[in-house]
C-alpha cells in the first residue's frame, strides 16, 4: 500500500474517528482498518455491522481508504477461551487487557505492517513518550478517560509502533471536534460491555458456555440465606443481582458478595458494615509484565490500581525470582479480586502490571485453608 504511513484502527466510534481526523489534518498519510473480532452467537445485540457502516462512513467523510480484517478466530483462541477458563475457576478476568495485548497490538499491528505501514493509531486515551531510546506508557491528560490501565501489557515494540492522538485531549473536546468536522459518529454512544462482544445479558451469555449449578448463599458464619444460580456469575464486592430480600434474624439493608467456594459451589454474602471480609493489605500476583522490559528494582515503592479508575494507592513491591510479585499496601484495600489486573505507576508513567492471584483477605484465607 504505497504512501500510507499509519493505519488507524477504526472501531466505528467517536474516539477512533477523531484520532483519524487529527492525523489526517496533521498531514499524515493514513488509512483506516476495521476489525471484526467476534462471530455473533445470537446472544445479544450485535453492533458489529452498525460499527462497520459507521467506520466506512467516517473514512469516506475524511477521504481515506479503509481495510477490513476478520480476527474472530484469533479472538476466540487468544482472549475468549482464557476468559471462560478464568470464570470457570471462580476468578474474574479482565478481557480488555488481554484483548489489547492479543488483538489490537498484535494481530492488528501485524496486519498494518503487512500493508506497508510503519505505525498504527487508536482512539485510546493514553500517551507514549520516548527517552533515550526507551518508550514509556503515560496516563492520558484526561484522568477520567485514561486507559493506560488496560494497556499495561504493551512493550517496547508495540509502543514504538503506536500513536495515541487523543492522549492530550479531554472527551468533551473530542466530541466537539467530531461535530465540527461533520463526522457521523459525533453523538454516538460510547461502547460498553465485554471487549468486542458488547452489551448483553451477561448471565445468559455466560451460561451459553459454562454449565451453571444452583447452590447455597451463606454468610461467613454459615447461615444459609438463599440460593444462587452459579458462583461464576458473581464477583467480589458485588451488590446488584443478589435478589436477597428480608432475611429473618438480620437487619434490613444491602448484601454484598464476599467470597466464592467454587469446589463447594457456595456463594458467601454479608451485609459488610466496615467490609471486614473484603479487606486486604497484601496481594500476590502471577508473573508481571514490565513496559520497559524489566522492573525498576527488586524492591521498590510506587502506586497501584487494582481496578479501573481507582485512586492511586501507595504500596511496596517485591519481585520474586519467578517474576511474580508480592505487594503490600499502605492502607487496607477493599474487594481486591483474583483474576483482575494490578497495574503499577510512578507518577504518570505506567510501569507494568500483573494478574492478581491471591490476597490476605480473611475469608479468602479461610477458604484456602479449608481446601488444603
Amino acid at each position: 500500500m504505497s504512501g500510507v504511513r499509519t493505519i488507524v484502527g477504526m472501531s466505528g466510534g467517536v474516539d477512533s474517528s477523531v484520532a483519524a481526523l487529527l492525523l489526517r489534518d496533521a498531514g499524515e498519510p493514513i488509512a483506516g482498518l476495521f476489525m471484526q473480532n467476534w462471530a455473533d452467537d445470537g446472544s445479544g445485540e450485535c453492533r458489529a455491522e452498525d460499527d462497520r457502516r459507521d467506520a466506512v462512513a467516517v473514512c469516506g467523510r475524511l477521504g481515506i481508504p479503509i481495510h477490513f480484517r476478520d480476527f474472530s478466530g484469533e479472538y476466540w483462541k487468544g482472549v475468549f477461551e482464557h476468559f471462560l477458563a478464568e470464570y470457570a475457576a471462580g476468578r474474574t478476568p479482565n478481557p480488555d487487557v488481554l484483548c489489547n495485548r492479543e488483538i489490537k497490538f498484535k494481530h492488528f499491528l501485524d496486519a498494518a505492517h503487512d500493508l506497508g505501514a510503519e505505525f498504527i493509531a487508536t482512539g485510546h486515551y493514553a500517551r507514549v513518550a520516548e527517552d533515550g531510546g526507551r518508550h514509556h506508557l503515560l496516563r492520558a491528560r484526561d484522568r477520567n478517560k485514561d486507559q493506560s490501565y488496560f494497556l499495561h501489557q504493551l512493550g517496547q515494540h508495540q509502543l514504538a509502533s503506536t500513536r495515541f492522538p487523543l492522549g492530550e485531549l479531554v472527551k468533551t473536546d473530542v466530541r466537539r471536534m467530531a461535530q465540527e468536522a461533520g463526522l457521523p459518529t459525533a453523538a454516538k454512544k460510547d461502547s460498553t460491555g465485554i471487549c468486542f462482544i458488547g452489551e448483553r445479558d451477561f448471565r445468559e451469555f455466560l451460561s451459553r458456555y459454562l454449565p451453571a449449578r444452583t447452590g447455597e448463599m451463606r454468610t461467613p458464619d454459615g447461615h444459609v440465606i438463599g440460593e444462587h444460580p452459579g458462583v461464576f456469575f458473581y464477583t467480589l464486592g458485588q451488590r446488584e443481582g443478589l435478589n436477597i430480600g428480608g432475611v429473618r434474624g438480620f437487619e434490613p439493608g444491602p448484601w454484598f458478595v464476599v467470597g466464592k467456594d467454587v469446589a463447594g459451589n457456595v456463594l458467601y454474602v454479608d451485609q459488610c458494615r466496615g467490609f471486614p471480609w473484603l479487606e486486604s493489605t497484601m496481594l500476590q500476583s502471577e508473573a508481571a509484565h514490565w513496559v520497559s522490559g524489566a522492573p525498576p528494582a527488586q524492591r521498590f515503592a510506587c502506586t497501584a490500581q487494582t481496578r479501573y479508575r481507582q485512586p492511586d494507592e501507595a504500596c511496596e513491591v517485591a519481585v520474586r525470582e519467578d517474576g511474580t510479585l508480592e505487594v503490600r499496601f499502605a492502607r487496607p484495600q477493599r474487594a481486591v479480586t483474583p483474576g483482575q489486573s494490578l497495574v503499577l505507576y510512578d507518577g504518570d508513567v505506567c510501569l507494568g502490571g500483573a494478574v492478581i492471584a491471591a490476597t490476605d483477605a480473611p475469608l479468602e484465607q479461610r477458604l484456602k485453608a479449608q481446601a488444603a
